[in-house]
């Protein structure tokens, strides 16, 4: 499908913008009568978090997975265990090396692609999908280098194909209640905002695939799923490696790119240590193993400063080589009040306090302002989200994405959204390298931003 709107959905579109956008109630059922049935999907990669989106896609009766690209004989075998488990049609498979995915993209019966890849594809495919006039869903990470982000700008303004990032944690449903506290001005005018990923990945990093996580150190051709391509980067990059869990769902609360925009950020990183020390640590390793006196460049903590042109600050924390629990450190500041997430961003758990309401100097609970504020998403599909992955996040980003494509509407998160927060990688690796140096973000709308309107958060349901 070639998806050119046409001038009546131009029309309506802007009249969307312009009046319905600030209903509380969906402007999107304004599209209702023109709703796709079906949505014909093609999976480029189907690894361990493709098959996450496939299963998604499994599940409904509005998509049909057509066909299959990845080169990995495992990864496509248990893929269609999956499809087999859901007792749909096999997808046709495109498994002939690396690139065999351009064929997938040249079928004619394909709407939409969903690409989870190993991080240095993300750009070719995603470039390579538009331009095949195949609608986008592309997984979360950061740009290999600054250019991909114009390219991805670029191959949107001349094909007008669409691509959304799929950034889950944008749909936590603690996330989501706090961004409607901070539409109905709780927090009053937000000043400061902090988020992170903070997980130790290095039984990711470094697996045989024994069992899923902690199974042995090796990478590469001997590793398992992400350890055969994401623990290179950390040998041969610095920076912030990951940024759009943190930096998406806070981007969102304060308009980036939809009447605010990033300006600069800095960032330093710590010397490196968590990973070689895992390996000498490891049963199956040593400090005599081959792995164990590897270089790696990446920094074992990540820290990165970022500048709004409405004078807000943000404060992204990576820290994925140490032993620790799971927790992205979300906070939310404004004149009026403070959130903090709990450590492991349970729903009713936390901390939260609002002046003239909480006691002077104490943190309250949150839990009665969560049950009040909860999403009208996540009331209405917390049944459908309750056996989805990520705490039922995966539904909700899935379900965007295709709710969007049969409605003929934009994404809440966009190709411009993708652009920036896909750059905080390159630039926090300039800005490490020339020891913590300011750097210039790139505004990837050109001045859009002072007119473009919010749509994260108001789309209540479809």
């Amino acid at each position: 499908m070639n998806y050119k709107p046409n001038r009546r959905d131009f029309i309506r579109q802007s009249a969307m913008a312009g009046a319905g956008i600030a209903m509380i109630n969906s402007p999107f059922k304004l599209f209702a009568a023109e709703q796709k049935k079906v949505v014909r999907v093609g999976m480029i990669a189907v690894g361990l978090r493709g098959q996450l989106h496939l299963e998604e896609m499994l599940k409904r009766n509005d998509v049909e997975v057509v066909a299959m690209a990845d080169p990995d004989k495992r990864m496509m075998g248990m893929a269609q265990e999956l499809v087999k488990k859901y007792g749909k049609k096999a997808p046709v498979e495109y498994g002939n090396g690396d690139y065999d995915y351009k064929n997938l993209l040249k079928r004619e019966d394909i709407d939409a692609v969903f690409i989870a890849s190993p991080w240095e594809w993300h750009a070719p495919q995603g470039i390579d999908a538009m331009n095949a006039g195949k609608i986008a869903g592309m997984e979360v990470c950061g740009a290999i280098k600054l250019q991909d982000c114009w390219d991805f700008v670029n191959t949107y303004e001349k094909t007008k194909v669409p691509i959304m990032p799929l950034e889950n944690v944008c749909y936590r449903r603690d996330i989501m209640a706090v961004h409607h506290m901070v539409q109905q001005g709780l927090f009053g005018e937000l000043l400061h905002l902090q988020g992170g990923y903070q997980h130790d990945l290095r039984g990711v990093l470094f697996n045989d695939g024994v069992t899923p996580y902690n199974s042995g150190i090796e990478f590469g051709q001997k590793g398992f799923s992400e350890a055969k391509w994401r623990t290179q980067h950390y040998i041969n990059r610095n920076g912030e490696n990951y940024p759009t869990h943190s930096l998406g769902p806070v981007a969102n609360m304060i308009d980036i790119n939809r009447g605010n925009r990033l300006t600069k950020l800095s960032s330093v990183a710590t010397k490196s240590r968590g990973l070689n020390r895992y390996i000498k640590n490891h049963p199956k390793g040593g400090a005599n193993h081959p792995n164990a006196n590897i270089k790696f460049k990446q920094g074992d903590i990540v820290t990165t400063q970022i500048q709004t042109i409405n004078g807000e600050t943000i404060v992204l924390t990576l820290d994925t080589s140490s032993p620790r629990p799971y927790n992205l450190g979300f906070r939310v500041q404004g004149t009026n009040g403070i959130w903090q997430e709990h450590h492991e961003g349970e729903f009713n758990k936390g901390m939260i306090h609002f002046e003239n309401k909480s006691e002077h100097h104490a943190w309250e609970n949150p839990e009665s302002y969560m049950q009040q504020y909860d999403h009208p998403l996540w009331k209405r599909y917390e049944k459908d989200a309750a056996n989805s992955g990520h705490g039922g996040m995966d539904f909700f980003v899935d379900n965007a994405f295709i709710e969007c494509i049969k409605r003929k509407i934009d994404f809440p998160l966009d190709v411009y959204d993708l652009a920036t927060w896909y750059a905080i990688t390159p630039l926090s690796e300039k800005s490490i390298k020339e020891g913590g140096q300011l750097q210039t973000i790139p505004d990837f709308t050109r001045g859009k931003w002072k007119t473009r309107k919010q749509v994260f958060g108001l789309n209540n349901e479809f």
